[in-house]
């Protein structure tokens, strides 16, 4: 009998070790994953709590605050190759895999423009398929569909949304951004966005979108650079009632911390693959209008949305060359094998302002010695990513950049007032 009670002691304390072990291994899971996730006012590491004092801490990172609202929830993530958690020695994780080495409940990825590992081109259809590395069903929002049908959400509960942004009208997240907002919506299901940082946010500038020219590349009345990161941006969609029968989202932003709109934010990943580096990213606003056009902004050589030029003339005083080529990018690039003369912009100041010297240059320049050949292309490309026709008409017209832009004051001014209610962040 007192064998037995003390082996029946024993193996009651080896199981309590058991199972205290496997919560602390849990907890410890947390913290790897995101060792930055708790702010520095309970940090007594001095080297962590540096890290989070210096650099924005992206939404992501707060794992500690995202977890409750995950519990007992079938989860699904709008996310892409910039989904990550960051560490505290310059290391990241993906969200998914996270989540899933946290035990979350994930059922489905949704994949925007570019693919769930951001490799696919501009433009490319993504088709639905399954992650190699958690055996989940990935479901694109930019093949079939763009907004995600009932039957693909019926297995969730709680969708989170965690893309890294630009802050630029046409680039398409924010489309994406919408028509999940919308369907969760419908379907009562509230959407988590975890914020970043917007690259482009210290700044507002171009034409206001008209609605004859809405389009998956500009869905609602706002500049080119709007000025918000994709978590205030969701705060505009859903309190200008800009969703399907002006219907609302349930919806919860988790910010980053130490962060202003003038905080100068160097992205660590590729937000899509025509966008290499922090130069592309300032440029992007200002070149992306040359897509409506024969020019070639790059895409094709490894310094996208850095060179701009055209193999229809050359002039001494464009000192630059290149030569577009199939590549990770772009499999049929403009002007593919011609070599294009124009400029290299990789050492241009960092922009604050949308900047249209170099498309003024470029018309009047192939007006005189390429006149035969039509500037804007004629599906009206350019007017979609301008967001109205006004812009393509006044170049014609021969107005100089700063009448242009002292047309756009009027509607930048009133779009800056209604921002404010959705700001997070100063600015």
């Amino acid at each position: 009998m007192v064998y037995r009670f003390f082996k029946n002691t024993f193996l009651l304390l080896l199981l309590i070790g058991f199972f205290t072990r496997c919560d602390a291994k849990k907890q410890q899971t947390v913290q790897n994953i995101a060792d930055t996730s708790i702010s520095s006012r309970d940090k007594t590491d001095n080297a962590s709590a540096d890290v989070t004092q210096n650099n924005p801490m992206v939404g992501a990172n707060k794992i500690n605050e995202l977890l409750p609202k995950l519990q007992n929830k079938r989860v699904g993530i709008v996310a892409n190759q910039t989904s990550v958690v960051f560490t505290s020695d310059e290391t990241y994780t993906h969200l998914v895999d996270s989540l899933v080495t946290l035990h979350v409940d994930v059922k489905t990825v949704f994949s925007p423009e570019h693919g769930f590992r951001g490799k696919a081109d501009a433009g490319e259809l993504v088709k639905d398929g399954k992650d190699i590395k958690t055996g989940l069903p990935i479901i694109s929002l930019y093949g079939k569909n763009k907004k995600p049908y009932p039957t693909q959400l019926e297995n969730v509960d709680v969708v989170i949304f965690d893309v890294q942004d630009v802050g630029v009208r046409f680039y398409t997240y924010i489309s994406t951004l919408h028509y999940v907002m919308e369907a969760c919506a419908e379907a009562n299901i509230p959407v988590i966005v975890l914020d970043r940082p917007n690259p482009n946010g210290h700044y507002v500038d171009g034409p206001i979108l008209e609605k004859e020219f809405k389009s998956f590349i500009g869905m609602h009345p706002i500049p080119i650079v709007h000025g918000m990161t994709i978590g205030e941006y969701a705060q505009m969609i859903n309190g200008e009632q800009w969703l399907a029968n002006k219907i609302q989202c349930d919806l919860t932003v988790i910010s980053v911390e130490n962060y202003t709109h003038q905080t100068e934010y160097s992205l660590p990943i590729k937000p899509s693959p025509n966008l290499p580096n922090d130069q592309a990213i300032n440029l992007y606003p200002s070149l992306c209008l040359f897509e409506g056009t024969p020019i070639s902004i790059g895409r094709g050589t490894e310094k996208q949305f850095q060179v701009i030029g055209t193999p229809e003339y050359f002039l001494k005083r464009h000192l630059y060359s290149f030569t577009p080529k199939p590549n990770f990018g772009a499999k049929n690039p403009k002007h593919n094998g011609k070599e294009c003369n124009g400029y290299n912009l990789t050492k241009e100041p960092r922009l604050s302002e949308l900047k249209l010297k170099w498309l003024l240059e470029f018309y009047k320049t192939h007006q005189q010695y390429a006149p035969k050949t039509p500037f804007f292309n004629k599906n009206k490309f350019f007017s979609k990513l301008a967001g109205t026709n006004k812009l393509q008409q006044q170049i014609e017209a021969g107005m100089s950049e700063a009448e242009i832009k002292a047309s756009w004051q009027e509607g930048l001014e009133a779009f800056k007032k209604t921002r404010a209610k959705y700001l997070i962040y100063e600015l």
